[in-house]
């Protein structure tokens, strides 16, 4: 047996300084819960509000639920209530806080690896034992850690995207729920004076007083406004369903959401924001991200030429022991020649990356330039026009009503002429609202442009009431 068994062992000194100064440089690591904070420090201040997002293991509490359903929803209970219940963003935050443990165990120290072996050749037992380290991870563990959190950084910053977008499409379906809701009253009230519009015309013609072609256009006004309140029912219908899968609602809840009665009055004045590339340059988080990516690119490239010939480098502390012999201690470290792998295509396809992601940010800084500016001409645009119907339309349509109904106290006018003049002030209303439903949809691009990518539609632009009033009911 060995004679020297049971004596203390040496530790090598390079092997302890290179151990102690990779523990220290391994101390600073992330903190958990990092990356939702940062995602709340994101998102405040750009909502506008008090918000703040929450991760959920399971549902989110029915009381918190229950309580902003209580009253009728207005746009920021509803925001507040789709980070709190939409399951998808709940789905989005679990996968950032897999990134987040992911780079948490990129910045660990790794594992030694030990070895024992024991052999027997006729008496003679040798038992070698083996304490292994990889130093090409050891070496590379502080790029690495650099590397993971960018990479958690950039998911960060997407995830905040995400809570900023979900913010802004439940602003506008619950816009789009509430003029429709409120296009349903009114076609509902037009329904029904047709309806006895119609029927008076029923019963003069059968005393003798209308003929058939007069009783023949109410009934197709009847008609008419049948099929205008049965559409405006089916887009109220949609567009409620569309908000309540914004919200996370099923079940009673989705029973008890209740809504205003009309939209939130035109404000006196549009926003005057002549630097509006400006802010969104600034802001805006996907510019922000597409930059970071492009320079966590060019560190990964550095990381690839620091490492193209070194792919296998472990140190390791060898002791061999024997019966017969003395016992052997010493170290020995094992790397891969770059005979037939000189690591030029790893290279070449980081600087490839690398130009994909310069190019990448660049794409996306030009197109949030012109996104913004189309958000902030279609906001004006669209006050510019419910300002017209507010103030012009509507008033001088009312007028006109004003003054048939004193036709008709008159009797200058007969119930059908007064009855024929409502039917014009249909698609006017129609209209109005539709124009007022424009505008709060595209406050809520503006504001999403500003600080993220935008769904921009097409401004409606149908002047024919029916028509607009079914196209409005797809959005």
């Amino acid at each position: 047996m060995n004679p020297n068994r049971g004596k203390p062992r040496p530790w090598p000194g390079p092997l302890l300084a290179a151990s102690a100064a990779l523990v220290l440089a391994g101390c600073a690591g992330i903190e958990p819960g990092s990356s939702m904070r940062g995602v709340n420090q994101d998102v405040q201040g750009r909502l506008g509000t008090a918000l703040r997002v929450e991760l959920h293991a399971d549902a989110a509490p029915a009381d918190r639920v229950d309580a902003l359903l209580k009253v009728p929803l207005n746009p920021d209970a509803a925001v507040q209530l789709a980070l709190l219940n939409n399951r998808s963003l709940q789905s989005r935050l679990h996968a950032l806080g897999a990134t987040e443990a992911e780079a948490m165990q990129a910045s660990r120290l790794p594992n030694p690896g030990f070895s024992f072996g024991r052999m027997k050749k006729g008496d003679e037992i040798e038992l070698e034992r083996g304490l292994h380290f990889n130093l090409a991870r050891l070496l590379t563990l502080p790029l690495a850690s650099r590397a993971e959190a960018r990479r958690l950084d950039a998911a960060r910053r997407e995830a905040a995207m995400d809570v900023l977008a979900l913010a802004a499409g439940t602003r506008k379906a619950w816009v789009q729920a509430v003029a429709a809701a409120e296009t349903v009253r009114y076609m509902r009230q037009v329904q029904e004076a047709a309806e006895a519009g119609a029927e008076l015309a029923r019963r003069m013609e059968a005393v003798g007083n209308f003929n058939k072609l007069m009783r023949a256009r109410e009934q197709g006004f009847y008609a008419d406004a049948t099929l205008g309140l049965a559409k405006a029912q089916r887009a109220e219908k949609a567009s409620r369903e569309r908000l309540i899968r914004w919200l996370g609602l099923w079940g009673a809840q989705a029973q008890a959401l209740v809504l205003p009665e009309r939209l939130p009055d035109l404000p006196e004045a549009p926003k005057d924001q002549p630097d509006v590339e400006r802010q969104a340059m600034a802001q805006r988080l996907d510019v922000q991200a597409a930059t970071l990516a492009a320079e966590q690119t060019a560190k990964n490239l550095g990381l690839t030429r620091a490492t193209r010939f070194v792919n296998v480098l472990e140190f390791g502390l060898v002791r061999n022991t024997s019966n017969e012999g003395p016992r052997q201690t010493g170290w020995e470290v094992a790397l891969e020649l770059p005979l037939f792998d000189w690591g030029g295509a790893r290279v070449a396809r980081a600087e490839a990356v690398y130009r994909q992601a310069l190019h990448a940010a660049s794409s996306t800084a030009i197109n949030a330039r012109s996104e913004v500016r189309e958000a902030y001409g279609n906001y004006r645009f669209a006050y510019d026009i419910a300002r017209h119907h507010r103030d012009e339309l509507v008033p001088l349509k009312k007028r006109i009503s004003e003054e048939q109904v004193l036709r008709y106290n008159g009797m200058l006018i007969g119930v059908f002429e007064l009855l024929a003049d409502a039917r014009s002030q249909v698609g006017s209303v129609n209209a109005s609202i539709e124009a007022l439903r424009d505008f709060w949809l595209a406050q809520a691009d503006l504001d999403q442009a500003l600080i993220g990518k935008a769904d921009l539609a097409m401004p409606n632009t149908n002047l024919d009431p029916v028509a607009a009033n079914e196209a409005g009911g797809g959005h």
